[in-house]
């Protein structure tokens, strides 16, 4: 039996999220609940997932109209045993069917292996935890010799039940024959008048077969999101796992509590990140980087040496090594910094390509430009590259320096060993070597008064 089938409940409205969006689609780690269940799943070679939707069927349907998955719809909500009987036309025959929540995102590829590993025909697999507080969970009931025999849910369980500290995960996996057998042996005998799909461990039991109970690894794995808090919560959870892994790989952290990873973040060794720093998208670190405080970055490749100073912003951008940015610069998608260039306090570069060793210390806007190696650009230097319809480059050659509060009006080109005067409005092309001054001529008045206020 090498057919895998992985069913996921994303049914829910949410009613405690208050919210339009669908539950499954609010996001953790700026990646939707349902997205990370999918993801678990793609661990699973060659494993068919199908989705059941509820609320929001069509908002949901649409965001992952890119996604290998088949969907079906719930009209009815009338309970998780009901949820999984809409499945059923999709499962196919003779496979390991292993049901999983859209609102528990953590789930792991390997418990999920696990779960499915336990299965055969006289086997069934129920994904189990002992907690602390089991409050709202269905409480596991276990026979003498310590064999799983029935889950209760809290609100139909006794006062000796409620004691019980292993609860249900609501995680199960069994042949599709067994599940197609016992779901419509499901009741909905209780206090929500629905169907429970817990109901199963007790009808396999009743007909001879073995409930074999896996546990996560970790708590996280199972749990569920039904508030903004606990979303908040889990989100927290989440990123301290991610920091883990990423200081257990070579990289300091000032505050693990204070790290945002949302995405996918790889680093080289003996790296330092400051507070609130945030990595979204596909992020690279070289060794020996050091990112201040309060940094976002965004689908961008870092070489080794770089020191990104506090309050920068680098999106698709690549930075060169030993490079040195910030504080409160802006690199924009597009931009390519060669090593030891430097960009420093309130930059923005925009498609901008630096070469080698050269500096935008401060102050200055340097979009659709080439710059070549060992460039000075002064302070309050601006390509202007827009006409008001399109987009024009500017060209500097190597060893140019352009003085502060100069005007680069594009498309212009300063070849090399070109020098610019501050002040300079340049529209035409410097010729190598040659110092362009493009300044209106000063006049002194004599004898001038200042204005004054009306009385």
């Amino acid at each position: 039996m090498t057919k895998t089938d992985i069913v996921i409940l994303a049914a829910g409205k949410g009613t405690r999220m208050r919210s339009q969006l669908p539950k499954v689609l609010h996001r953790l780690a700026d990646k939707p609940l349902l997205s990370h269940v999918l993801d678990a799943a793609d661990g699973i070679a060659d494993a068919h997932k199908i989705v059941v939707t509820g609320h929001g069927a069509e908002t949901v349907r649409a965001a992952y109209q890119d996604r290998s998955c088949t969907f079906v719809e719930q009209r009815d909500r009338l309970g998780t045993g009901h949820a999984v009987h809409c499945a059923l036309t999709e499962l196919r025959e003779q496979a390991k069917v292993v049901i999983l929540y859209g609102d528990v995102p953590l789930i792991s590829s390997d418990t999920i292996a696990k779960m499915l590993a336990a299965v055969d025909h006289s086997h069934i697999s129920l994904l189990t935890i002992e907690l602390e507080n089991p409050t709202g969970y269905g409480r596991i009931i276990r026979d003498a010799d310590g064999h799983i025999e029935a889950i209760v849910e809290q609100k139909d369980a006794t006062a000796e039940q409620l004691q019980i500290g292993e609860v249900n995960t609501g995680v199960m996996a069994m042949t599709t024959e067994l599940l197609a057998t016992w779901l419509p042996q499901i009741g909905n005998q209780n206090a929500q008048a629905e169907y429970y799909l817990t109901d199963l461990i007790a009808i396999a039991r009743n007909a001879g077969y073995s409930v074999t109970g896996v546990n996560p690894s970790s708590a996280s794995e199972v749990e569920g999101v039904n508030s903004r808090q606990q979303l908040a919560a889990l989100e927290r959870v989440y990123q301290r796992q991610l920091a883990e892994q990423l200081m257990a790989s070579g990289t300091s952290l000032a505050d693990p509590n204070r790290f945002d990873q949302r995405g996918t973040l790889t680093a080289g060794t003996d790296n330092f990140i400051d507070v609130n720093s945030v990595f979204e998208g596909n992020v690279s670190l070289g060794s020996n980087v050091s990112i201040g405080a309060n940094c976002y970055i965004r689908n961008s490749t870092l070489a080794d040496g770089v020191e990104i100073k506090a309050n920068t912003v680098i999106d698709q951008s690549t930075i060169g090594a030993n490079a040195v940015i910030g504080p409160f610069a802006r690199i924009r998608p597009g931009t390519q910094l060669g090593s030891n260039t430097k960009v420093g306090n309130f930059v923005e570069t925009k498609k901008a390509i630096v070469g080698n060793g050269s500096k935008i210390n401060h102050l200055s806007y340097v979009g659709d430009a080439e710059l070549g190696e060992m460039v000075n650009i002064g302070a309050g230097t601006i390509t202007c590259n827009y006409d008001g319809v399109n987009k024009h480059k500017t060209e500097i050659g190597d060893n140019s320096f352009v003085g502060s509060n100069s005007t680069l009006v594009a498309p212009v080109v300063i070849e090399q060993d070109g020098f610019v005067a501050a002040g300079s409005t340049i529209n035409s092309t410097v010729a190598a070597g040659n110092l362009a001054v493009g300044r209106a001529k000063q006049r002194n008045i004599a004898g001038w008064k200042r204005p004054t206020k009306n009385k």
